[in-house]
């Protein structure tokens, strides 16, 4: 499959064949199959983050034993993964600044 440019934004979910604003975060080139895993992803993400939000409003629910939490974390982690496997020099850079991968960066 042919890979095309994608601008991706994934503090707001956004995958974009075209820039817009503030879409461009991240440039990566992906097949339609990578687009439908990361777009799962980042959809799990931020049902993750709602979860989280609901529990925030439940007093009796301790913060340190948040399952939504973690699946947040384990779902961007897995996106910026995904990101920095498919993004250009720049993004790839940028991602491996941030230290928020494993040290086995793919």
């Amino acid at each position: 499959m042919e890979k095309e440019k994608y601008y991706i934004n994934i503090g707001t979910g956004e995958i974009s064949e075209n820039r817009y604003q503030n879409n461009d975060d991240y440039v990566i080139y992906a097949n339609s199959e990578d687009i439908s895993l990361l777009r799962a992803t980042m959809e799990n993400m931020h049902g993750a983050s709602f979860d989280s939000f609901i529990r925030a409003h439940i007093p009796i629910m301790p913060y340190h034993n948040d399952k939504a939490n973690d699946e947040y974390d384990a779902n961007m982690t897995k996106a910026f993964r995904m990101v920095h496997q498919l993004g250009d020099e720049q993004t790839k850079s940028h991602i491996e600044s941030m230290g928020i991968l494993s040290d086995n960066q793919s």
